[in-house]
């Protein structure tokens, strides 16, 4: 599986340099359709397994600035999680989403690949308990590792996310389920109107 992975970000890498980019820039917008999943890992429920699709709209709001490789663009964006399945032992819950506060940092680069860090938050909504016996409302915090390969029309994203779901206190007991996804995405950058 590994080196599945491997082969085929190299072989996007390769395409990538052979056509030309639409880059991040201050004043532009990304959107974003993207698929993600993932199985639990310890720290909550286990046995636990995870599948999202979602759609992104965002807004990068700074020019470059930091020091050396930290050097990036702030965005903000937000999500709407029209499917997210989560499957359980006990039973499979589906449910929707919404990550309206995701602040992402674009580091510069000058290449085609143009790596990026995450934090988001947001809610669930379920027609089962999500961890079973909890509750139908859920938080979603989570952080990402991602890479944007550029594109002449639209660029590929691939992206390592650590997800906590917890209802945060609305319902005892609150055990949360702790996920590791991966989380494919096809968008496009587009270029501020001046």
């Amino acid at each position: 599986m590994e080196r599945l992975l491997l082969t085929l970000l190299c072989a996007l890498a390769v395409c990538s340099v052979c056509v030309a980019q639409t880059r991040p820039e201050d004043g532009g917008h990304e959107i974003q359709v993207w698929a993600g999943g993932g199985h639990s890992v310890p720290g909550g429920t286990s046995n636990t397994d995870v599948w999202n699709v979602g759609l992104r709209y965002g807004w990068i709001l700074t020019r470059p600035h930091g020091p050396g490789f930290l050097k990036g663009r702030l965005e903000c964006a937000a999500d709407v999680v029209p499917v997210f399945m989560v499957f359980q032992p006990t039973n499979t819950a589906y449910g929707a989403g919404f990550n309206p506060l995701n602040l992402k940092w674009n580091f510069a680069s000058r290449g085609l690949l143009v790596p990026y860090f995450e934090l988001s938050g947001g809610a669930l909504f379920t027609n089962k308990d999500v961890p079973t016996g909890t509750n139908t409302v859920n938080f979603m915090p989570a952080a990402a590792l991602g890479l944007h390969f550029l594109r002449e029309k639209f660029n590929w994203s691939v992206e390592v996310r650590y997800l906590h779901i917890s209802n945060g206190g609305l319902a005892v007991p609150n055990p949360g389920l702790n996920t590791v996804e991966v989380r494919l995405g096809i968008g496009k950058f587009l270029s501020h109107s001046r």
